[in-house]
Parts: C-alpha cells; sequence; structure tokens
C-alpha cells in the first residue's frame, strides 16, 4: 500500500511542479525612466505590467531581455509583475527601448537560440519604453539670477539716493 501511495505521489508530483505556460498574453504597463540628471546619479528605468492570459495562468517565473541582457521579473502581487535596471546617463539613449518579457519555456528556447548564434527568439510580449533623455538642469542657476536681481536693485537704490543728495 506504502509503495502505490509512493508511486502516486511521484507520478503526479512532476505535473503539479512544471511550470505554466501563459497562452495569448495581455499587459497593462506602467514605465518610468529619469528625466533629470541633477537630482540623480544614474539613469532608472522602471516597468510594472499586470498580465493576463487566456488559458488563466497565474503568478508565472517570468524573465526579461532588454538590449541582450537578461534579467528576472519581480512579482509584485497576483499577475502584478516588475522589472528594473540602471544606466549611466551617458550610455541611456533617448529612444525606444524594447523590454521582451519570457515565461520559463520561452526563456530556455531564447537562451538556446543565443548559444545556437540564432536571434528568432519569440518573447511572450515586448513592452516599449520610450526615454526622453536626461537633462541636466537649467543654464543659469536660480541663485545666479537671483545675486543679479540684487545687486541691479541695490544700484538702482544707490543712484536715486546720490540723485537727491546731489
Amino acid at each position: 500500500m506504502a509503495k502505490l501511495m509512493l508511486f502516486s505521489i511521484l507520478l503526479v508530483f512532476p505535473l503539479l511542479v512544471s511550470g505554466q505556460k501563459c497562452e495569448g498574453a495581455k499587459v497593462k504597463e506602467k514605465v518610468y525612466s529619469t528625466s533629470d540628471a541633477v537630482t540623480s546619479s544614474q539613469t532608472v528605468f522602471s516597468v510594472e505590467f499586470k498580465l493576463d492570459c487566456k488559458n488563466n495562468a497565474k503568478n508565472l517565473f517570468l524573465n526579461a531581455d532588454v538590449n541582450g541582457y537578461q534579467m528576472p521579473v519581480g512579482r509584485t502581487g497576483d499577475n502584478q509583475y516588475q522589472v528594473s535596471w540602471l544606466e549611466e546617463h551617458s550610455a541611456a539613449k533617448a529612444g525606444q527601448y524594447d523590454v521582451k518579457i519570457f515565461d520559463e519555456e520561452g526563456f530556455s528556447a531564447m537562451r538556446k537560440a543565443q548559444r545556437d548564434g540564432k536571434t528568432d527568439s519569440k518573447p511572450l510580449v515586448t513592452i516599449p519604453v520610450i526615454h526622453k533623455g536626461v537633462s541636466s538642469g537649467v543654464w543659469v542657476r536660480t541663485e545666479v539670477v537671483v545675486t543679479g536681481a540684487s545687486l541691479f536693485v541695490w544700484y538702482m537704490a544707490y543712484r536715486a539716493k546720490s540723485n537727491i543728495q546731489a
């Protein structure tokens, strides 16, 4: 009896542990990238998204590929995920970054295709991130403008006083 129970557990266990596959994926995403270089030392890219699958696959293990760099995707809630990365301001050029999201099976196929020198792997979904570049701030700082205006007011008051006394 115990052998039969052990055999059934060993037979069913792989079915319970195997990764789910998302079919007919749809995403709702929120994207963010740093726009001000004065207050930060690096450019941050962050993509939060909700993934809905036609086959109701839930809480998948996902990976992302951005410009050839692979990274894990964090799960923040039920079917809600986040992926983020940093780049130096000089390397984070303005333009579109495609975040390719892969499930476990797709990620394995993509890695195998890379090893074989191919680039035809199909992601589960691709999320475009439009980065407008970073601004290094205003050309003239506020302190300089205020100091100049104060000196001008002081000069005009001193000149008016000299004209009155003369």
